[in-house]
């Protein structure tokens, strides 16, 4: 089964549980890495989720996944937050963002730059406002949303 497909029917069957537990979805991943597959499901919710939530939500989705059987080989299921440099993907991911640290990855080029690291100073879903430093310099980019290949928070040092 394509991993894509993996991916959809796992979010069809993890929504209900994350909102029954009032927790966020915020990132799926289906991957081998070496010989084994893992099936990561990134979680969240204002102020952080803890170990609880994380066990709660782990059993309650193997217990879904064991009744569907929907992916055919073996795999390691690990429910987790998404860390501090949590993915950006959806547009509400974006919009809490306005005001923080972010680094954004292009696929092509901009200004000169292939990424760009500084504040999300605004958005909206046509583009994304950074303000970043270069050689001591505060410069202000404007990267349209389609020009994104993935953003995420940033640890600023």
């Amino acid at each position: 089964m394509p991993k894509e497909r993996v991916v959809d029917i796992v979010e069809q069957l993890t929504l209900p549980i994350l909102q029954a537990c009032d927790v966020e979805l915020v990132d799926i991943e289906y991957k081998k890495e070496g010989g084994s597959w893992f099936l990561r499901v990134f979680i969240d919710k204002p102020g952080g989720v803890d170990i609880d939530d994380c066990s709660r939500v782990s059993e309650q989705l193997s217990e879904r996944l064991d009744e569907v059987d929907p992916i055919p080989t073996a795999y390691f299921l690990e429910v987790s937050s998404p860390g501090a440099e949590r993915p950006l993907k959806k547009p509400a991911d974006f919009e809490r963002a306005v005001g923080m640290y972010v680094h954004i990855s292009l696929y092509e080029p901009l200004a000169g730059h292939k990424s760009f690291e500084g504040i999300l100073a605004a958005y909206d879903e046509q583009q994304a406002t950074v303000e970043f430093r270069e050689k001591g310099v505060v410069k202000r980019v404007e990267i349209p949303v389609d020009a994104i290949a993935a953003a995420r928070l940033a640890i600023e040092f």
